[in-house]
């Protein structure tokens, strides 16, 4: 009679050739699926290889301050290019309204998508008051709360351009030197990503 041998009496732990190859594949499914997670979830923890670059041209606003913790009452349900001037509407003030009201004819036939406005926590003189109304016929008129809006612009005195989406959300900031090419296309491209406004 033979003898018969078990796997516990096989020689020294050798593992039969299909069964290497079925853990060596095993190995290398988990590798491949939990792999690129392991990579990014260290990339976001220990920042290494993260791109310095970006594609906008404004100061991203990440931190869900809507257009109403800016100080400013508005139902508007469009995108909206928003210049605020906590102080006197002076050059630079002045600059960005045209700048707005550039933009969104410069959105062609995406015009009607957004709005420009003015917020102002003064009043604007007699002649460019006048001038409004007669060169900025479409231009939506607001008041400027400033205790709400000295939070919400980290103390910038200084008149500012910005972003606001349909639902009144702060997306983007731009000083008086913002270049008009820039701010054209960083709305075209949120319009050209957004299902909404």
């Amino acid at each position: 009679m033979g003898v018969v041998t078990s796997p516990l009496n096989m020689s020294e732990g050798k593992v039969p050739p299909g069964r290497a190859r079925g853990r060596l594949q095993l190995i290398l499914i988990l590798l491949v699926v939990i792999g690129p997670m392991m990579l990014a979830t260290g990339m976001y923890k220990f920042q290494f290889w993260v791109p310095d670059s970006r594609n906008y041209h404004g100061e991203m606003i990440g931190d869900g301050q809507s257009r109403a913790d800016l100080g400013v009452s508005a139902d508007e349900q469009r995108w909206q290019l928003l210049v605020s001037a906590p102080r006197e509407c002076g050059l630079d003030c002045q600059q960005l309204v045209y700048l707005a009201r550039q933009i969104q004819i410069g959105l062609g036939r995406d015009a009607s998508r957004a709005s420009h406005a003015l917020a102002t926590a003064q009043p604007l003189s007699g002649d460019f008051q006048a001038r409004l109304e007669r060169e900025y016929p479409q231009l939506q008129r607001y008041a400027l709360d400033l205790d709400k809006y000295g939070a919400a612009s980290n103390g910038k005195a200084d008149a500012q351009l910005w972003i606001v989406d349909p639902h009144g959300n702060l997306v983007l900031r731009y000083d008086a030197r913002v270049k008009g090419k820039d701010l054209l296309n960083d709305l075209r491209h949120l319009l050209k990503l957004s299902n909404i406004g």
